[in-house]
């Protein structure tokens, strides 16, 4: 990845990972929930299109 990201594509990195961290600390501890995973990879998917189509 070539150059700097602009503050919004860091954001969204910050918030999947972020994501990431607390879907995984919900399962260690309660058990897996689907609907947490389906919706960090949306959101992962969202912050994968910002990096690729950031001008």
């Amino acid at each position: 990845m070539p150059g700097s990201t602009n503050g919004s594509t860091k954001t969204m990195g910050a918030l999947t990972v972020g994501g990431l961290v607390v879907v995984t600390a919900y399962t260690v501890a309660l058990g897996s929930n689907g609907w947490l995973w389906f919706g960090w990879v949306v959101l992962g998917l969202l912050t994968l299109g910002m990096i690729v189509t950031r001008s």
